[in-house]
């Protein structure tokens, strides 16, 4: 199992919000109501990380271990919202959100793969780490620069244990992790090319609610993530390509062989797919492989 160990590694670093965080250092010439509009925005992506914790545990009923991490996720996660939330009602508490605008992010997320959904939260967690780190940058206030500083290297630790878990699913599933892995990380290296940011919260999950059937989409101000990212922070081109530089070095590592371009992990993707579609076809053609009757 791999949740004992990464319990112990992550409770070794875990900061605590009254005595880690420098609350006195707050100067409030160093915050616009453009900056607090931003922190609560954020907060509020936070929060969303509960009914992702529900999606995990409902479509990992299978994999206890990989549940019981969803432990520690979950409380590091919300602790990032909180911490934002306790920054506004300190010192800018009509940016607070409210308990209703928390709960709209709230929703059933549609049943998924479970192999591309933990590649899904990977890449999202190389992503955030980079924006937060962005975001520390871009702010001058010096409290809520320490705490996307912190946020960061939260995101980057959560990054790394599901890549222990992506390690481990690849021992187990073999080509069809693999397949799984490629397809969402030749999609999440790809964003330069999509008309948005490419981040779990920004995918569409549940049909039914079509077209607020996204986290950002059931915020108080659905479009503050463009221009965050465009126009504030100024995520350009050159924070875009670590992202992907990272997600590309992690799968090279991760399936023993080097990927420079997504263009490599594309062609590694549909040589997998293939010897998957011929395995399938080989044991359809031997009598009696086919599927058990039901």
């Amino acid at each position: 199992m791999l949740y004992p160990e990464l319990f112990k590694q992550l409770e070794a670093v875990r900061w605590n919000m009254d005595t880690d965080i420098a609350w006195a250092s707050f100067d409030p010439k160093l915050l616009s109501d453009a900056q607090a509009q931003t922190i609560k925005m954020n907060a509020i992506t936070e929060w969303a990380a509960l009914p992702a914790t529900e999606m995990f545990l409902r479509d990992n009923r299978d994999d206890s271990d990989f549940s019981a991490f969803m432990s520690v996720w979950f409380f590091e996660e919300q602790k990032h919202s909180l911490v934002l939330m306790e920054y506004l009602k300190r010192f800018r508490p009509e940016f607070a959100p409210t308990e209703a605008e928390l709960h709209e992010v709230r929703f059933e997320f549609d049943p998924a793969p479970a192999l591309e959904t933990l590649m899904l939260h990977f890449c999202g967690e190389v992503r955030l780490n980079h924006w937060y780190r962005r975001a520390a940058e871009w702010h001058t206030e010096p409290v809520i620069r320490q705490i996307y500083e912190t946020l960061a290297r939260d995101e980057a630790r959560h990054g790394g244990a599901y890549l222990r878990y992506m390690k481990r699913a690849l021992a187990k599933f073999g080509d069809e992790a693999r397949a799984a892995f490629s397809k969402v990380g030749v999609l999440m290296a790809s964003a330069r090319r999509t008309a948005q940011a490419l981040h779990p919260t920004n995918l569409h999950v549940n049909e039914s609610l079509f077209p607020r059937d996204t986290v950002q989409s059931r915020l108080p101000d659905p479009d503050w993530l463009e221009e965050w990212l465009d126009t504030q922070i100024q995520f350009d081109s050159v924070w875009e390509n670590k992202v992907v530089e990272r997600i590309l070095h992690n799968l090279s590592l991760l399936m023993e062989r080097s990927f420079a371009s997504v263009q490599d992990l594309n062609r590694f993707r549909k040589e997998v797919t293939q010897r998957l579609a011929s395995a399938a076809a080989a044991a359809a053609a031997v009598p009696g492989a086919g599927p058990l009757p039901a």
